[in-house]
């Protein structure tokens, strides 16, 4: 006998996988996201003029960039991605990772923030894109008030932090150390709309609606595994092509959770393509967003 489904929402398993950006210069957006956060290439492939390569950790795809350079730049008030959040799996992990990315001259250090949930490093890459490191506290230390995860923003001192978890073996460790794409957070036109998409379409839960001009929503009690907001971006209809975000990537465990989101989406009159394997939307700002099974090779990322 199998559990029931709620078809409401996504299984309590769905996870994020890698985020893909369309960038100018691809060589220099490589060379930073490898210096800067630790990452390598796992996979590269040329279609036409653009050329597409992935960069991750261990095996775990974590960015894709897609070279399109005559695309125009990142507008910071246009929807689309306000960060991409990748989840260290310790502070000694993160402490690491935040020592390179400030030692990078190409980045820009945006502040750093105890949410109580996790602890967080912000930082804008060279195009423009915001980029969160974090490590996670214990879910037995997150409080839930009213069917909320209480989160919120403290001032967290880097520096303390790195001289209390900054370590010569974590440093070492570099690209073998464990990372993976934990929540992205996205710039919307209104709320009320985004969570008609994203909550009620997509299947996501609401987790936090007390930030004013943002919504925070996850799968399986998460804190978040996407958010939304509209400090920038407050009253924008969908954006024109740009760098900068290309997609938004879900993974769901099987077949069935594919089945249930297309119905969903279908009830909700949402155009959808679905191909077996991945069911690829896009958001009512333009941002395309692809659920998919989590076995998806490398080369199908490139494939998308």
């Amino acid at each position: 006998m199998t559990d029931a489904v709620d078809e409401r929402i996504l299984h309590p398993e769905t996870s994020m996988s890698a985020v893909t950006l369309r960038v100018g210069d691809l060589e220099g957006m490589s060379d930073y996201y490898a210096r800067a956060f630790a990452m390598e290439p796992l996979a590269e492939d040329a279609r036409q003029r653009e050329v597409h390569r992935v960069l991750g950790r261990g095996t775990t795809p974590l960015v894709r960039l897609i070279h399109t350079p005559d695309l125009p730049g990142v507008d910071p008030r246009q929807p689309g991605l306000f960060h991409t959040a990748f989840l260290l799996e310790d502070p000694a992990s993160l402490a690491a990772t935040v020592y390179r990315a400030a030692q990078d001259q190409r980045s820009r250090f945006v502040g750093s923030s105890d949410h109580l949930v996790s602890e967080a490093f912000y930082f804008t890459d060279p195009e423009g894109n915001g980029v969160e490191l974090y490590a996670d506290r214990d879910r037995s230390q997150w409080v839930r008030r009213g069917g909320q995860i209480a989160m919120d923003t403290r001032y967290l001192d880097p520096q303390q932090y790195l001289d209390r978890h900054l370590s010569q073996d974590a440093l070492d460790a570099g690209p073998a150390a464990a990372g993976r794409v934990g929540h992205v957070h996205l710039q919307v036109g209104d709320i009320e709309t985004a969570r008609a998409f994203y909550v009620d379409a997509l299947g996501f839960e609401a987790t936090q609606t007390d930030y004013p001009g943002a919504l925070f929503a996850s799968a399986g009690g998460y804190h978040h595994h996407i958010a939304m907001n509209t400090w920038n971006s407050r009253g924008s209809g969908p954006r024109a092509a740009s760098l900068g975000l290309g997609d938004v990537a879900v993974t769901v465990p099987d077949t069935q959770e594919l089945e249930v989101l297309a119905g969903r989406l279908r009830a909700r009159s949402i155009p959808f393509r679905a191909d077996g394997r991945s069911v690829g939307v896009v958001d009512p700002w333009g941002t395309q967003v692809t659920v998919a099974l989590p076995d998806l090779s490398t080369e199908e990322l490139m494939g998308r």
